[in-house]
């Protein structure tokens, strides 16, 4: 391949079929459809929810996941991209913390039902764009976080215009077009971090909905600059300006190394820095170390976590809030200790405000590892000492949900099935969900449709 990366990112689209598509990636695909889906609609009813609703109502063919009637594209996308997010419990990528499902999946399904798109397409969208958003991320590693930007904002943009681009069945001009204009819509800071607020929720739903409109934009011959990406005033010089990004590695191995296969899913409801960890204090927790004969714990860590998990530490030991714990090592410490999980129910405004918890999350400190992976690799460490004198100690060298340590699609169905039953969802629900997911790359030319989704049992 040659040409600028857009052009080169174009010639592979315009020639893929999806029978090109490998197994790895398709379950994977599949597996990202029902977990997205089911987070969204868990979410529906919680208070962010209902205000993103209410900033998108009216009608249109779209589907928002788990509710009767339809809604327009932009609509279906921030809402079910916004929902899906919310909880911070969908996959994610481990080169870079971009969690393509819950922009790419909405972005699809909405594109497919507004433009009369076929599921063959919409299922080939899907794959691509996860496969577009990992790899810009794999280049950026913690560069984009560490200059104030949400990954998924930004990437996921990105990756959804490439996923529309291909089920619209683009040129390559068009396509070059449709990257140049997204560009320009990424967006997202991480000040949330701040106070816990609700933005970093809203960035799937808005960059699924950026990459349609930049879809659009590309289709009708609005010119966008197609060095998008390495350009001197490209993605990477406005998001990772610490680096010289390795740009050949954008397109290195396209069809033949798929990334799109390489997604995690978390078993933990929150960030994906302190899933190990999580694992790690349970682990204590089943062999018998009681959260009362605690004296203090350390925590080995990776330095690019840092920011995101464990400093102010005050702060992080009593986080602002149940979003806020989500992005709490000592939080995340202290509810595998306490709760022995960290699941929906133990992160809500009343477990994260409970005084054991809290009191345990106080004891917790942490040390930089300058050996640790990390963003390459997730690791967590434990290191209580008991107020008796012994050490007891636990490590965990890969995220669990991870490549290194996947898990299987009974455990995700699992994970499906215990979120639509906390939204209220009859026991059927996730069955459904999973023929839908199934018969999706089966589609063929017949015509997507996600009403199927719509009546899940709520």
């Amino acid at each position: 391949m040659t040409g600028t990366v857009s052009a080169r990112i174009a010639e592979w689209i315009t020639e893929l079929a999806l029978e090109d598509i490998p197994e790895p990636a398709r379950i994977a695909a599949e597996d990202t459809v029902i977990d997205t889906v089911a987070l969204a609609v868990a979410a529906l009813d919680t208070d962010y929810g209902h205000a993103v609703r209410k900033a998108f109502p009216g009608d249109g063919p779209a589907t928002v996941w788990g509710l009767p009637g339809g809604a327009d594209s932009t609509a279906a996308a921030v809402i079910n991209g916004t929902c899906g997010h919310g909880e911070d419990y969908d996959n994610t990528y481990e080169g870079c913390p971009v969690h393509s499902g819950v922009v790419i999946v909405p972005a699809l399904f909405a594109a497919g039902e507004a433009m009369a798109l076929t599921a063959s397409d919409v299922a080939r969208g899907i794959v691509v764009g996860i496969e577009i958003a990992n790899r810009l991320g794999a280049v950026t590693g913690r560069a984009t976080h560490s200059a104030g930007f949400h990954p998924t904002a930004i990437f996921g943009t990105m990756g959804a215009a490439a996923g529309v681009a291909v089920a619209l069945r683009q040129t390559s001009r068009q396509i070059m077009d449709t990257l140049g204009v997204a560009g320009s819509m990424a967006a997202g800071i991480i000040e949330y971090l701040a106070d816990g607020s609700w933005t970093k929720r809203m960035h799937a739903g808005w960059a699924a909905q950026s990459g349609i409109a930049a879809a659009r934009m590309g289709a009708a011959g609005f010119r966008g600059p197609s060095t998008v990406f390495e350009g001197s005033h490209g993605l990477y010089a406005a998001f990772a300006p610490s680096i010289t990004p390795e740009i050949e590695r954008i397109t290195e191995g396209l069809g033949t190394r798929w990334e799109a296969a390489n997604v995690a899913f978390k078993p933990y409801a929150c960030g994906t820095m302190t899933q190990p960890f999580i694992d790690c204090a349970i682990r204590l927790r089943r062999a018998g170390v009681n959260p009362v004969e605690i004296e203090s714990i350390l925590c080995e860590v990776g330095e690019g976590t840092v920011h995101r998990l464990w400093e102010p530490i005050e702060l992080k030991r009593k986080p602002p809030g149940a979003y806020g714990a989500k992005f709490s090592g000592p939080y995340a410490v202290a509810s595998g200790l306490v709760y022995g999980g960290a699941g929906l129910a133990q992160f809500t405004e009343k477990a994260v405000a409970a005084h054991e918890v809290l009191q345990l999350a106080g004891k917790v400190s942490y040390v930089i590892n300058p050996d640790d992976p990390y963003p390459k690799n997730y690791t967590g460490h434990v290191r209580a000492k008991l107020k008796d004198g012994r050490i007891v100690e636990e490590r965990q060298g890969q995220l669990r949900g991870g490549t290194r340590d996947p898990l299987p699609r009974s455990e995700i169905l699992g994970k499906a099935r215990a979120n639509l039953e906390f939204s209220g969802c009859d026991a059927s629900a996730a069955d459904t969900l999973a023929e839908f997911a199934r018969k999706l790359f089966d589609g063929g030319d017949a015509a997507f449709d996600g009403h199927a989704l719509r009546a899940l049992g709520r």
